[in-house]
């Protein structure tokens, strides 16, 4: 039986994953559950599962989440702060980890949780852009697994022969990543400037958190997935392709070298790359509806838009230019989704801010953890600024 510590629980990814657990009783157990700040959320979810361990990120919500716990008479131990949720990775309670964090958050628990050799099942794909080489390098020390949970990923280990091989010697051409283009798909820019945080974050397909959802508006949600695709599969910027897919029904395919291509296909739920990934090699029940290919009827794909949805050709500019380049990208990515869903800096002006972030900030090589926040600590600085600066010229030019 697989113990389970689930890190960023009471979020979408983790909903996803405890429903999935839950239909298989026989095969795991959830021994850690961990979330942010939501303390009657996660005590719910402790009095379901009874873990050993509850983690409750913001240690100003420690007392409320005891409190709650005793009340509900739940006898697990409780904890909170960074070095509880990298203990939660890391300790002899769990085999296998969901890094569910959204956000920078993830990455010191995603570390811990290779370097203890765990089963890492990655959705937290920041983590990976901020400090690819240090994640691979983790898990080479730790001798774990390292199984993707991100839809297009997880294809892509399912479309692959033995799930990670040497891209070269399987015969690999090419990985194709679908997008479904978000609820913006075929606007042009200019039809972009008064987009409201409640507009970007109605994906058409997907249920997802609102940070998430912003970074699907914008196609940096896909630029993202190129880099974790890079590190994820050994496979150089080229070899990495893009296309939007509206249906959201084939999620990754593999281009082969003679002219076959795998594609792995399913209805548009998580549950389904959660499950292959909790029982891999093995496959289980996910409580997902069967795909019925006579009522999809028809799937379309198409090119990005690369100059409406910049995010996406921003991403492979930071991937090619290697060192911290990534780290500066999703640094200023997070500060500008954060204030565009403030209210303090408009749509097109998330793809604007990191474009400067990228310009201005140098491009150090990520030798080390400290090096990798060093780095995050200065985009993020810097995007506040340019946000600033963004934003007192939109006040301007609106009076």
């Amino acid at each position: 039986m697989r113990q389970i510590a689930v890190l960023g629980a009471t979020g979408s990814i983790g909903a996803s994953t405890l429903d999935v657990v839950a239909r298989h009783p026989d095969r795991f157990r959830v021994t850690a559950l961990a979330a942010h700040r939501s303390v009657d959320a996660l005590a719910d979810l402790c009095l379901r599962f009874r873990p050993e361990l509850a983690v409750i990120a913001d240690p100003a919500c420690e007392g409320a989440l005891r409190a709650r716990l005793a009340a509900a008479g739940v006898t697990c131990r409780v904890a909170a702060g960074a070095d509880a949720l990298v203990e939660a990775a890391a300790g002899t309670h769990c085999d296998t980890v969901v890094a569910a964090i959204v956000g920078a958050a993830g990455l010191a628990s995603t570390l811990a949780a290779a370097r203890a050799g765990k089963r890492l099942l990655l959705a937290n794909k920041e983590a990976i852009v901020m400090a690819g080489p240090l994640l691979l390098a983790a898990l080479h020390e730790g001798g774990g697994e390292l199984l993707p949970l991100d839809s297009e990923h997880n294809a892509v280990f399912q479309c692959l022969p033995g799930g990670r091989p040497d891209l070269a010697q399987a015969g690999v051409r090419r990985i194709l990543l679908t997008a479904s283009g978000g609820p913006f798909r075929g606007r042009g820019r200019g039809e972009l400037a008064d987009i409201t945080p409640d507009q970007a974050c109605a994906h058409p397909n997907w249920r997802m958190g609102r940070k998430i959802s912003v970074d699907s508006a914008t196609l940096m949600n896909k630029g993202l997935e190129v880099i974790e695709a890079h590190y994820l599969f050994d496979a150089p910027a080229e070899r990495i392709d893009v296309v939007v897919h509206p249906q959201s029904i084939v999620h990754s395919l593999v281009e082969y070298v003679d002219g076959s291509v795998l594609a792995q296909l399913g209805n548009p739920d998580m549950r389904t790359a959660i499950a292959y990934a909790l029982a891999w090699p093995d496959r289980v029940e996910a409580g997902v509806a069967l795909l019925d290919l006579l009522k999809v009827a028809r799937l379309d794909f198409q090119a990005p838009d690369l100059d409406t949805f910049r995010c996406l050709d921003l991403a492979y500019q930071a991937l090619r230019a290697g060192g911290s380049a990534t780290t500066v990208l999703n640094a200023a990515n997070e500060e500008a989704v954060a204030a565009f869903l403030e209210g303090r800096l408009p749509f097109l002006g998330i793809a604007e801010t990191i474009e400067r972030c990228l310009a201005s900030c140098g491009n150090a090589a990520a030798a080390d953890l400290q090096a990798v926040l060093d780095a995050d600590l200065t985009a993020r600085r810097d995007a506040q600024r340019i946000i600033g600066h963004l934003a007192v010229s939109v006040s301007h030019s609106a009076s």
